[in-house]
């Protein structure tokens, strides 16, 4: 079952195979995808369209990523203006790396590429499904045993909330131990029944192990999944 629907998403890539092959993969997921085989229509379907996620090779006809995302960005009336931006490639070097960060490219996925790390890269930085609770008390009842613990758990759980949310920029420039962090918060947050930001955790955690780095749009994600957590705890 898919875990996601209709979140629409454009794929840019002037192999076929590849097209058909990320089609799939998010179709599978439960994405709306949209296909485009150059640079200029991609561009063209991004300024009408209102896309939440943008995959796009990095070397296309008629304009790779970065010259798609520059003029998207430039566009202030292009629909997709603000959409989330992944730039794919068959060859990362380091410095094509930290070219296509600094563009403001949210990830870069290596071609070919595991449907897991894909599905990790969306859900950093789109978020989980949206109908997934933040609070189980029945979940959290059967882990602490009783009323009393479980309240008592949820009050500690409330402060390294807080104190997490001004470490994570910190963290974000130390991706071992932001995977160490995500790793405790989420026996946390099974014992306090808060499956929602547990998924989110888990997901950033997968993201940040396979590129070794937390891009701003994943970290935002994330803090606002903590803060929507602890509205809910309080």
């Amino acid at each position: 079952m898919p875990d996601r629907l209709f979140t629409q998403v454009l794929v840019a890539d002037d192999d076929p195979s590849t097209r058909e092959f990320l089609r799939g993969a998010l179709a599978a997921m439960g994405y709306a995808v949209t296909l485009a085989d150059d640079g200029a229509q991609a561009l063209d379907l991004a300024r009408r369209t209102r896309f939440e996620a943008l995959l796009l090779d990095c070397r296309m006809p008629a304009g790779g990523a970065i010259d798609v995302l520059v003029a998207l960005r430039g566009d202030p009336a292009a629909l997709s203006h603000d959409a989330v931006s992944m730039a794919t490639s068959a060859e990362v070097p380091a410095d094509l790396r930290k070219t296509l960060i600094d563009a403001g490219f949210a990830c870069v996925i290596e071609k070919p590429c595991r449907i897991a790390s894909l599905a990790n890269a969306l859900r950093a930085t789109l978020g989980i499904e949206d109908d997934a609770p933040l609070l189980d008390d029945e979940e959290a009842l059967l882990a602490a045993g009783d009323a009393s613990t479980m309240h008592a758990l949820r009050s500690l759980f409330r402060d390294e909330l807080q104190h997490l949310v001004p470490e994570l920029e910190s963290l974000a420039t130390d991706p071992a131990t932001l995977i160490d962090r995500m790793h405790r918060l989420r026996s946390a947050c099974g014992f306090c029944g808060a499956a929602r930001l547990a998924a989110q955790a888990k997901v950033l955690q997968n993201h940040v192990l396979e590129v070794r780095w937390a891009s701003p749009a994943a970290l935002h994600r994330f803090r606002s999944e903590v803060e929507r957590t602890l509205d809910a705890l309080a």
